[in-house]
């Protein structure tokens, strides 16, 4: 038997644009959070201008923001300010991805909010953190990725910077403060009070440099982009055959011995260049090279369906096209169908977060601007001629 998604009865007060707020927003509202996005009345999260578009709705907004709820508030008016408190007063968590002081400038101060409400677990996703000689520099995804040093390891030996291809330090940022708020609520579960939690998107980035931090601070090398191949192991990169190219991770013993034998490659077994792991990796031009040499002369297919029998990892490269017509993920149904009320059925991706009696759910894709404004007024005590009132005045909109 199903129970409540794991964070029933939790309140998220999400404020912010485009990626890290919104995208640990959705974390959270996958898990079964009430997700009450806060938005401008007249421009909202800026997402929802990025095309495509249909009827001025944006599909990418509809996906990202899942689950939640719109309230259309100005924060710069006395009583958007105060709809806000009251909101802040009664809510779990606040999710924000705003430039740092930004809420102080508002008249909304973390420090005050976490006052009038001692079990709020504040979220502030930033650029490069709440303190800092960089806290007050603007921050974008890329930004980040190339001072964090992603970029510097990105793309082919000697090649021009490359960013990786999806917003990774926004995306990174959000799932650190998705991790961050539900441990922030395990506290709070345990001695009854919230606290303020300070992620930082620079941070974030630099955490990924596992092996890279392991290189550096071990021999004072500085790793450089090697295209796809790994720092410390080979062979584990795309290898060319006939038609393009394909993965192949043949790095323990047993797999590369087995990778010699399939390909028609024994010699190399016995090849001292080639003795171990590290010693491939030290040769791994040369390593290549010998390997081309023969997997050139076949289509992918081909050797993937060798290896694969032989047990020896491997993999086609697909593009995004092959990925959303996956027959593993459309087994698994990872792709989900959500309703909008302009856009019709949406599809989009599903949550990899899969708990076997507390599941993630989806009911309706993300919201219009400001289509729950009144619901919520209501539901903190307004009433229904104080929301009149107040639309009247534009300090709320309402779709």
């Amino acid at each position: 038997m199903l129970g409540a998604p794991p964070l029933a009865g939790i309140r998220v007060v999400e404020i912010g644009n485009y990626m890290a707020g919104p995208y640990c927003g959705m974390q959270l509202a996958d898990l079964g959070a009430d997700v009450v996005k806060v938005e401008h009345p007249t421009a909202g999260d800026l997402a929802r201008l990025l095309e495509p578009l249909a009827s001025g709705e944006s599909g990418n907004f509809a996906r990202l923001n899942r689950d939640k709820r719109s309230l259309a508030i100005d924060l710069k008016r006395e009583e958007g300010r105060a709809i806000f408190r009251r909101l802040a007063e009664r809510a779990d968590v606040i999710v924000e991805n705003l430039r740092p002081g930004t809420m102080d400038d508002l008249g909304l101060p973390p420090a005050s909010l976490l006052e009038a409400n001692p079990r709020l677990v504040y979220v502030a996703v930033t650029g490069w953190g709440l303190d800092g000689p960089y806290a007050d520099r603007p921050a974008l995804d890329i930004i980040v990725q190339g001072q964090s040093g992603l970029m510097s390891i990105t793309g082919e030996e000697g090649g021009a910077p490359v960013k990786v291809g999806v917003s990774i330090a926004d995306l990174t940022a959000a799932l650190y403060a998705t991790i961050a708020t539900l441990a922030a609520l395990r506290a709070r579960e345990r001695d009854g009070r919230g606290q303020l939690v300070d992620i930082s998107m620079f941070e974030s980035a630099v955490s990924l440099a596992v092996w890279e931090a392991g290189v550096y601070f071990g021999s004072g090398e500085v790793p450089r982009a090697a295209g796809s191949a790994h720092k410390l192991v080979a062979p584990y990169q795309a290898v060319a055959a006939s038609d393009r190219h394909f993965i192949v991770g043949a790095t323990t013993p047993p797999n590369w011995t087995a990778f010699c034998r399939v390909v028609g490659l024994g010699p190399l077994e016995t090849d001292a260049r080639f003795a171990d792991a590290n010693t491939r990796r030290r040769n791994r031009e040369a390593l290549v090279l010998a390997i081309e040499k023969v997997t050139r002369t076949k289509p992918a297919e081909h050797w993937l369906a060798l290896l694969r029998k032989a047990g020896v990892p491997c993999g086609e490269i697909a593009d995004y096209g092959d990925v959303f017509n996956d027959e593993h993920l459309l087994a698994r149904k990872f792709f989900i169908d959500l309703e909008h009320p302009v856009l019709g059925t949406l599809r989009g991706l599903g949550s990899p977060m899969r708990l076997a009696r507390t599941p993630v759910r989806h009911h309706r894709a993300g919201p219009r601007l400001g289509e729950h404004t009144a619901d919520v007024l209501r539901e903190l005590g307004w009433s229904d001629a104080d929301v009149d009132d107040l639309a009247g005045a534009s300090i709320i909109a309402r779709a």
